[in-house]
């Protein structure tokens, strides 16, 4: 199914609504509200306790520890990918991870770290000889469709790494995971696929490829976290529990994940 532009921006509207930065601006907003209306003791518990709770969210989710434990919690969900001699596959599928578009200062479209590191892996595992065929996968996600297509400058990485262009596929449609796969699976049909994304993405990415039909050996490519949960809190430092845009990065990147997962699944795409 492939979401209508305006299905596709409330789609984006709703993963904004679930940040939680956009947690913290609504219990803010609220608290700046009520602190414009005639003052009253009851009111002014509320603002209290309002913004207190701003204060507590903000520890909670722009400080690292709680955002390392969620990453690694999804992270951790599938071992690294070790080749033999024997392994073979019928594809190797790799998601896009974004792309920055050219302006007036940046001369050209470049593709974010996540895509490169992606491809990077892909091209990495084609160049083994694991399988005969590398597909790209992303397409515009410009909410209206005027945006470069991910793959396009995916594929134009793969061939600057020594990938053959008669083995490079792309799929140019998709917008998001369920449609990546959904997608992947009219180009490929049915088979075994080394499927290639951050490590964070890969449960709701494996989930949606196997749903489709694929046999799929996930292969994790760049990790947020270091340790499992639970490990290496000998080397936790005073930084580690101080709030910074960095940690609030990471718990951004793992809530959405954890949300995507429970959405498919409530969708029956899982």
């Amino acid at each position: 199914m492939e979401l209508s532009p305006v299905l596709f921006a409330t789609y984006k509207l709703l993963k904004y609504l679930l940040y939680p930065l956009s947690w913290i601006i609504a219990l803010m907003t609220l608290s700046l509200f009520l602190s414009l209306l005639p003052a009253s003791p009851r009111r002014v518990r509320w603002i209290r306790l309002l913004l207190a709770s701003s204060v507590a969210l903000i520890f909670l989710v722009a400080t690292p520890i709680p955002g390392r434990i969620l990453i690694a919690a999804l992270e951790g969900w599938y071992p690294p990918f070790h080749s033999t001699s024997t392994s073979k596959y019928d594809a190797i599928v790799v998601l896009a991870g974004g792309i920055y578009t050219k302006g007036s200062l940046r001369p050209e479209n470049a593709l974010t770290d996540y895509s490169r590191h992606r491809t990077t892996c892909g091209a990495d595992l084609f160049l083994e000889g694991l399988a005969p065929r590398l597909l790209l996968v992303g397409g515009d996600s410009d909410i209206f469709l005027k945006g470069p297509v991910e793959s396009q400058e995916m594929r134009r990485w793969a061939l600057r790494l020594g990938v053959p262009g008669n083995a490079i596929l792309t799929e140019e449609r998709s917008r998001n995971t369920y449609e990546n796969a959904a997608n992947a699976r009219h180009l490929l049909g049915k088979g075994s696929i080394l499927l290639v994304t951050s490590a964070l993405h890969l449960p709701r990415s494996v989930a949606l490829f196997k749903k489709q039909g694929f046999s799929v050996t996930p292969v994790p490519c760049g990790y947020e976290a270091r340790d499992r949960p639970g490990e290496g809190l000998d080397h936790l430092a005073l930084l580690d529990f101080l709030p910074s845009v960095h940690a609030l990065s990471i718990s951004t990147h793992a809530v959405d994940e954890f949300a995507g997962l429970l959405v498919y699944w409530i969708a029956g795409t899982l």
